[in-house]
């Protein structure tokens, strides 16, 4: 009798659940995750921060600036390899759509930002003045860690969560009343994130979970955008739910759509 062996699968990446204080040395920095995408596929060698103040990856930055984003954005997205691969090869993506996938790899590393964008700014929506002060704020984190910091720290997060979201496009301005937004949310971006998320462990589901909520995408309104998703056979009966994936992975997705439309613009 021949014994046979099984290979496990690798396991999936997680959401990060501990809350950190990354947030305070790096927002949402936007433009640095552009720079990083754009960078070769070796970015986990230790001398990387190195060459990348050499080569001035992220503009004229002091190196002790450069080694704080390189650490961040290994923890945002090569931890992410399956996302990274689609974002180095996505050469002609709209702002917007790198504004969210921004957003929503913070949240992913970032419990913290998950929390005050899936769920307080969103609870804020329904309030007679949909805004958010900074004192709200500054309260606000105190709660999620009652003696855990003090109010300078406190004030500190404030700050940066409130830049991120402006950054992504949550909040209208830093000064006066901050309006709360619901971005534009386009094909690609939405299409992204579900493909991300379904190689991903998090608390939550792919129908009710703080990245849709957070761009305004609940209940019955992201149904309907499912279903118009050419990447997606989504079907609903009572309960059950089916997403009918068209491709493989956020590979094949991209690989098939994404990188094929910038492939022929190219071309023309």
């Amino acid at each position: 009798m021949t014994a046979t062996t099984t290979t496990a699968a690798p396991a999936k990446p997680a959401e990060v659940r501990e809350i950190h204080t990354n947030l305070l040395k790096c927002t949402l920095e936007i433009e640095s995750s552009r720079a990083w995408w754009g960078q070769p596929s070796d970015t986990a060698d230790r001398t990387v921060a190195d060459r990348a103040f050499a080569e001035s990856w992220f503009g004229a930055r002091s190196l002790p600036r450069v080694k704080v984003l390189v650490s961040n954005m290994r923890s945002r997205f090569d931890a992410y390899p399956h996302a990274l691969r689609v974002l180095r090869e996505w050469q002609h993506m709209q702002p917007g759509t790198r504004a969210l996938i921004c957003h929503w790899h913070l949240q992913l590393t970032d419990p913290l930002y998950r929390a005050f964008t899936g769920d307080f700014l969103v609870g804020r929506h329904d309030a007679v003045r949909a805004e958010a002060t900074r004192d709200m704020v500054t309260r606000w984190v105190g709660d999620q860690g009652p003696g855990r910091w003090t109010m300078k720290t406190r004030v500190q997060f404030a700050s940066q969560l409130l830049v991120s979201a402006k950054a992504a496009g949550l909040i209208e301005n830093l000064r006066g009343p901050r309006r709360l937004l619901f971005p534009r949310v386009g094909d690609d971006a939405l299409t992204y994130l579900l493909y991300l998320l379904r190689g991903v462990e998090l608390e939550g589901t792919l129908l009710d979970n703080p990245y849709l909520a957070s761009v305004g995408l609940t209940s019955r309104l992201a149904e309907d955008r499912f279903r118009a998703l050419e990447a997606l056979h989504f079907r609903r009966q009572g309960d059950l739910v089916d997403f009918g994936w068209v491709y493989r992975d956020l590979e094949g997705w991209a690989h098939a759509t994404v990188a094929a439309r910038d492939e022929r613009r190219d071309i023309t």
